[in-house]
């Protein structure tokens, strides 16, 4: 695969657009009026919420700096053309043998959310579905043992 960006749907890229506007102009300001507060209360005991805060500035930094390279590096899944093969973006209907069928969008490691129905590509079992069709079976090796999965439709 080597390294291709960071695959985001639409929604995803706002989401995380979002996100690092709100740590720019909200946190940060939250974040500077703690700790001027903790320098002015002054007192030895103050000093907890002074490091409190610093900490969770650098968390902020931090985290803002991430969001900065994410979204710098984004690369947007299109709408998927349904191309009869699972691709980054595809939604899939798969049944493993006894249970419900179960139906996941394969997106981007940054976009994940497992209990969305999010998988990313780079998961187990994302990259097991990429570049099946339907009536593949699919198997995964799970800590469990190897799990078994039927692609049953991609939309």
């Amino acid at each position: 695969m080597g390294n291709q960006g960071v695959y985001l749907t639409a929604n995803g890229l706002k989401k995380l657009e979002d996100e690092l506007e709100h740590l720019r102009t909200v946190r940060r300001q939250e974040v500077a009026q703690r700790l001027r507060e903790a320098v002015q209360g002054g007192e030895l005991i103050e000093n907890a919420e002074y490091e409190a805060a610093k900490n969770e500035q650098a968390f902020i930094e931090g985290r803002i700096l991430e969001l900065e390279y994410l979204v710098s590096q984004a690369q947007l899944i299109e709408t998927v053309k349904v191309t009869g093969v699972v691709c980054i973006g595809s939604t899939v209907v798969v049944k493993q043998n006894g249970k419900k069928r179960e139906t996941f969008t394969i997106v981007g490691a940054a976009e994940a959310n497992p209990k969305a129905g999010l998988i990313s590509n780079e998961s187990p079992l994302g990259q097991a579905l990429l570049d099946h069709k339907v009536g593949d079976e699919v198997e995964v090796i799970a800590p469990a043992g190897a799990l078994r999965f039927r692609i049953v439709k991609i939309k």
